[in-house]
């Protein structure tokens, strides 16, 4: 089975260890040892998708979306990368230059077309931008491929309600 992940980044810390932990969760449905998980393993879900596909037995790949893709991500997330990239199958490219809206949007799209599913770490909400997790939602379903939405009750993009 190839599952793929997107997500947004930059939710805060309690919001992060519930995401964190239902992703764990939802590893229980796959069997390791048919398991592929595809990400681009940015900070954030996609790189806690990626260990939780590890830490379950089975096997990653990665999807570059450009050139110079890591250097684009928080510095402090550049060793989580680096340790994932390491453990990585197999490598895909996209061989875009700048990492802009465009590039997002065509790693997204190279993942998608490399899956049997998709998680989405989303909620429910239009992109920020395009390339986003709602873009990369809608372009699966455009494709046929299904999605599964992990969005822990009571967590925003800002916050846990209480």
């Amino acid at each position: 089975m190839r599952i793929g992940i997107t997500g947004h980044r930059g939710l805060p810390e309690e919001a992060g260890e519930l995401v964190h932990a239902a992703l764990r969760a939802e590893m229980r449905n796959y069997r390791p040892d048919d398991l592929v998980g595809v990400s681009c393993i940015a900070d954030g879900p996609d790189a806690w998708f990626a260990q939780s596909v590890l830490d379950h037995g089975g096997r990653i790949e990665v999807v570059v979306p450009c050139n110079g893709y890591r250097d684009s991500l928080p510095e402090w997330h550049h060793a989580t990368y680096d340790e994932l990239m390491e453990q990585a199958a197999q490598v895909h490219h996209a061989g875009l230059d700048a990492s802009d809206p465009q590039a997002h949007m065509v790693g997204g799209e190279i993942l998608v077309g490399l899956i049997d599913h998709l998680i989405a770490v989303w909620d429910g909400e239009p992109a920020r931008g395009y390339g986003g997790t709602a873009d990369v939602v809608a372009y699966a379903q455009r494709t046929a491929v299904p999605v599964r939405v992990v969005w822990p009750q009571g967590v925003t993009r800002l916050a846990v309600k209480g």
